[in-house]
Order: structure tokens, then C-alpha cells, then sequence
């Protein structure tokens, strides 16, 4: 049994469809698992916090794999449960600023945090470092239903964007294969991208001409401390104005721990072309 936290986000919605489809008995981590109802056939739901580590024991039962996200108060402490619980590995999510050094923002130090955690544990663990997710574009849905422009920030900015399901394939091959134990991947997409290009490539798949228009600094600084904390939005600042981040290299390393390539963002826009197309009730 695998247990993964996040399961109905991103990187572990994508990984609970891609074990329950492989025939893995995968339970997914959700807050009442009683009234769930978002997770795909095939999956498991269990209660738990991870900001309350003795409240996952029922969740870890005969567990023998756990993917974890990063950031909660309690790292060490959900790394003792997961191994009093008898966890055999363990995949960490995490970011690609934990391995810069100098900083000291507070997305790094949650990141370090967290995989210092696991480090420590005395579980096998790994621990992935993907670049930005492509699936932040779903953000343009509500401008996307009022019209053909995005307005985004950071627009000078390219990002080796990574399609979740590229992050899932290397955590499933992580917790099931062999030879990855105490490794530490760093995972990026094919090509480096701007907003702009992607909003082009995007218009492509949806068969509709899109424009994009960049906020300015103070535009984004508003917006974003609208929707999260300040000490990271000053974080994303140092990230992607101040330079302190290099998102846009290129690396191989989906390819080599799963055999195919990473996935372009044309792949992920075709993909989730319908999404866009569905109306938007946020």
C-alpha cells in the first residue's frame, strides 16, 4: 500500500491516478475521508492533518510507501510516524531552491526543513526537486472565460516548466523500483518558457488567438499578497525579480529514471485543453 499525501492537488492527484491505473493499492491522504468523493476509482481514502502527525497512525496502517509534501510544522515528527508504522521509503517533495545556496527566504527554509527531515529520519527516502509546475497555468481559467487576454506577472522570466504527471512517474518509480534510494533528483521540463510563450501555445490548443499583457511589479506584489502570506510573496520576489533563482535550465532526469521523455507543455495544453473550455465556477 501507498500512502499519498496531497492526493487530490497537483503532483498527488496525478500520482494516485497513475498507481491506481498500474493496479498499486494506493490510499489517498484528504481531511474526511467520509465525505470525499474527489478521488479517482481504484483509490483509498483516509483521514488525516499533517499538521498533527499522530493523526495519520490509521492512515499508515500496513503502508509501505509514503509520498509527503514539504512545509508542515512537523516534518521529524511526521517522518517517526511513518517509520513506528513500519514504512519501508519514503519520496519527499520538494523544490529547486533547497539546493541554492545563501538563501534564506522562507520558501528555501521550508524546503530545506523538510528534506532535512527526512534526511534524518533513518527511512530509505528520495527526495524530487521539480521545477515550477505547468499546471499554475490553470490560474488563466476566469481571465480565459472573459476573454483572449492573460495578464500574469513575471513575464521575463522562463521557467524548464514540468508537467505533474512527469513528477508522479519518477516518485511511483522511486517507491517501487530499485536503485533510488538516498538520491536526490532535480526535474525540469523540455524547453524553458516565458508566460507569454506559453499563453501561444496554449491559444494553439484551444484554437483561439491569445494575447498576453505583463503586470507590473507592483501589480503582482498586490495580487499575490492578496493570496498568500508575505513572507512569500517577498520569497517569489527575491525568486524571480531579484534573480536569486534559475528555473530555465534543462535536465534529463525524467528521462532517466523513467525511460521516456518529459512531457512539452504542448503535450499538457492538448491534454488540458478541456479544462479551459469547461465553465469556470471559481
Amino acid at each position: 500500500m501507498i500512502l499519498v499525501s496531497g492526493a487530490t492537488g497537483n503532483v498527488g492527484g496525478e500520482f494516485v491516478r497513475q498507481l491506481a491505473a498500474n493496479g498499486h493499492p494506493v490510499r489517498g491522504l484528504v481531511r474526511h475521508a467520509e465525505s470525499d468523493t474527489t478521488l479517482p476509482d481504484g483509490v483509498e481514502a483516509a483521514s488525516g492533518d499533517l499538521d498533527a502527525p499522530e493523526s495519520l497512525r490509521g492512515a499508515l496502517t500496513q503502508v509501505e510507501g509514503v509520498f509527503f509534501l514539504p512545509g508542515y510544522r512537523d516534518m521529524p515528527g511526521l517522518a517517526a510516524e511513518a517509520r513506528r508504522a513500519g514504512v519501508k521509503r519514503v519520496v519527499q517533495l520538494s523544490g529547486p531552491s533547497a539546493a541554492v545556496p545563501g538563501l534564506t527566504d522562507a520558501i528555501s527554509r521550508y524546503m530545506v526543513a523538510s528534506e532535512a527531515a527526512i534526511r534524518d529520519s533513518g527511512l530509505p527516502w528520495t527526495i524530487v526537486r521539480p521545477s515550477g509546475f505547468m499546471s499554475n497555468s490553470l490560474q488563466w481559467r476566469a481571465q480565459l472565460a472573459r476573454g483572449d487576454l492573460v495578464r500574469d506577472q513575471f513575464a521575463d522570466v522562463a521557467v524548464a516548466m514540468i508537467d505533474p504527471h512527469d513528477i508522479a512517474a519518477v516518485a511511483m518509480e522511486a517507491l517501487l523500483g530499485d536503485g533510488h534510494e538516498g538520491a536526490t533528483y532535480r526535474l525540469t521540463g523540455p524547453e524553458p518558457l516565458r508566460p507569454a510563450d506559453r499563453v501561444r501555445i496554449l491559444g494553439h490548443a484551444l484554437g483561439r488567438d491569445l494575447r498576453f499583457e505583463a503586470k507590473t511589479n507592483d501589480e503582482a506584489r498586490r495580487d499575490l499578497s492578496a493570496a498568500m502570506p508575505a513572507e512569500y510573496v517577498e520569497a517569489f520576489f527575491s525568486f524571480y525579480v531579484d534573480g536569486a533563482l534559475d528555473d530555465s535550465e534543462v535536465l534529463p532526469t525524467v528521462a532517466e529514471v523513467t525511460g521516456r521523455p518529459a512531457r512539452t507543455f504542448r503535450d499538457w495544453a492538448q491534454t488540458h485543453a478541456p479544462v479551459f473550455s469547461a465553465p469556470n465556477t471559481t
